[in-house]
C-alpha cells in the first residue's frame, strides 16, 4: 500500500503534539481576513487527521490563544463496523451510512467520526467481530480504514 501523503497545515500551540488524532470542521468566521487562512483551511471538511510532525516555526492567531504551529499530518485510519463479506484486507470499498438507529449500541462505529458517507476507504486491518449483535441481524466486523 502507497506511503501515506502528508499535508502541511497550522494548527494552535495547546494541540500540536505528535500522534494527536482530530476531525477538521472547517473554517471559523475569525478567520474569514487572516492572511494564513489558506495554510489553517486547506485540509477536507469531515476528515480525520494526526500530527507526524510539528514544526518549530510558530504564527500568531486570532483564534488559538498562543498562535499556532506549522505542523505535518496525514488522514489518519478509522475504526468501522463493515458488513462481514466486506471485511477483507487491502481491500476498497465504498463506505454507506446504511442504519438510522441512533439508539444502538453499535451506532457510534456503524457512524464513526471522520468517515464521510459514499466515499471509498481501504480496509487496512480486521480487528474482529463486535460484542453486540446488530439489531438488523447483519453480520458486522470491526475493520480499520483509510482513505483511498
Amino acid at each position: 500500500m502507497a506511503e501515506a501523503k502528508t499535508k502541511i497545515t497550522l494548527i494552535g500551540t495547546e494541540l500540536a503534539k505528535q500522534g494527536l488524532e482530530f476531525i477538521y470542521e472547517g473554517a471559523l468566521a475569525e478567520c474569514s481576513r487572516c492572511t494564513l487562512k489558506k495554510a489553517c483551511n486547506n485540509l477536507k471538511n469531515g476528515k480525520k487527521y494526526r500530527v507526524v510532525e510539528v514544526r518549530p516555526t510558530q504564527h500568531p492567531c486570532q483564534v488559538h490563544r498562543n498562535g499556532t504551529y506549522v505542523v505535518e499530518v496525514i488522514e489518519a485510519p478509522i475504526s468501522a463496523l463493515v458488513n462481514t463479506e466486506m471485511a477483507i484486507k487491502n481491500t476498497k470499498i465504498q463506505y454507506e451510512f446504511s442504519c438510522s438507529r441512533s439508539e444502538c449500541s453499535n451506532f457510534p462505529l456503524c457512524h464513526p467520526d471522520g468517515i464521510i458517507d459514499r466515499e471509498k476507504y481501504v480496509v487496512t486491518n480486521v480487528v474482529g467481530g463486535v460484542a453486540d449483535p446488530c439489531e438488523r441481524g447483519r453480520k458486522l466486523q470491526l475493520v480499520d480504514l483509510m482513505p483511498t
